[in-house]
C-alpha cells in the first residue's frame, strides 16, 4: 500500500484505550451510595487500617479520599498538571491528621502500590493492537505520551505489552507533572525524538486531550473513537478516524 498522503516521521501513542484496555469489573466490588462499584478501594481499606491501627475510622478515611480526589480534579483540569496517586494518598493522610511526615509517605507509597497493582492486574494489551505497533514500527519511529499518574506502573505497563523496545521515547505524566493536552508535554516528546511537530502523527482517544492537544503543538492527529461518540464542537477534525488502533497500520500504508 502507497504511504499517505500526509507525510510524517513517527508515530506518538497514547497508552490507555488506545494500546491497552482495562476493565475495571474484574476488581473487588464494593458499595457505595447504594450501588455497586468494582474498585480497588476494598484492598485499600485493608491496607489503611493495617497501617494505622486504632487511628483508622474507614468512613473518615472515605471523606478524606473523596474531597481529595475533588481537589486533585480541579487542579489537574485548571493548571494541566499531573499530581501523583502518591501525592493524592499523601493528602488524605494529611486530611486524617496523620502528622508524621516519614510515616505519612511511607503509608501513601505502601497504598500506592497496592492500588497500581490492582490497575496492572486488570490491564491487557490485546493482540491485534500489539500488532499494529510491531507493522508500525517497520515504518516510523514510535513514542508515547501517557496521562498516568504512576511513572514506576506507567512502565511497568508498557513492560507488560512486550513491545516496549520498539519504542524511541516514552512520557508518563507523572515523570513531568505534567498532563496532555499541556503543550510543554508535547513539547517534550518533540525534543526527546528531535523531531518538529509535522514530522509526528499523535493517535490517542480523548478529543480534547490526544487531538486537540496534538493538534495545537502543529502534530497530526489520528483519533481512535469510542462508540457513538464525536468529535466536540471546539476540537480540530483528525487527519485519520478509527474505531481501533489495529484499523490504523492500512490508513497510513504499514
Amino acid at each position: 500500500m502507497d504511504k499517505p498522503y500526509i507525510k510524517f516521521k513517527a508515530v506518538v501513542f497514547d497508552l490507555f484505550d488506545t494500546i491497552v484496555t482495562w476493565d475495571p469489573k474484574r476488581l473487588p466490588a464494593m458499595e457505595w451510595k447504594g450501588r455497586q462499584i468494582h474498585s480497588t478501594m476494598p484492598w485499600i481499606f485493608e491496607a489503611a487500617e493495617s497501617a494505622l491501627g486504632a487511628r483508622y475510622q474507614q468512613d473518615a478515611f472515605i471523606r478524606a479520599y473523596i474531597t481529595t480526589l475533588d481537589e486533585v480534579h480541579t487542579e489537574r483540569n485548571s493548571q494541566l498538571i499531573e499530581i501523583t496517586c502518591h501525592e493524592r494518598f499523601v493528602r488524605t493522610l494529611t486530611r486524617l491528621e496523620v502528622s508524621d511526615q516519614v510515616e505519612r509517605r511511607a503509608i501513601a507509597e505502601r497504598l500506592t502500590r497496592i492500588h497500581m497493582s490492582g490497575v496492572r492486574s486488570v490491564t491487557a494489551a490485546p493482540p491485534a493492537r500489539i500488532e499494529a505497533v510491531k507493522r508500525i514500527a517497520r515504518h516510523y519511529r514510535l513514542g508515547l505520551v501517557s496521562n498516568f499518574d504512576d511513572s514506576q506502573a506507567g512502565h511497568e505497563i508498557m513492560l507488560d505489552t512486550g513491545v516496549r523496545d520498539l519504542f524511541d521515547a516514552i512520557i508518563i505524566s507523572a515523570d513531568v507533572g505534567m498532563r496532555k493536552p499541556n503543550p510543554l508535554i508535547f513539547k517534550r516528546i518533540l525534543e526527546l525524538m528531535r523531531l518538529d511537530a509535522h514530522d509526528i502523527l499523535f493517535v490517542g482517544d480523548t478529543p480534547h486531550d490526544d487531538v486537540l492537544g496534538a493538534k495545537r503543538a502543529g502534530m497530526h492527529a489520528a483519533w481512535i473513537r469510542r462508540p457513538d461518540k464525536e468529535i466536540p464542537e471546539g476540537v480540530p477534525a483528525p487527519d485519520f478516524i478509527v474505531d481501533d488502533l489495529s484499523e490504523l497500520p492500512d490508513l497510513i500504508g504499514c
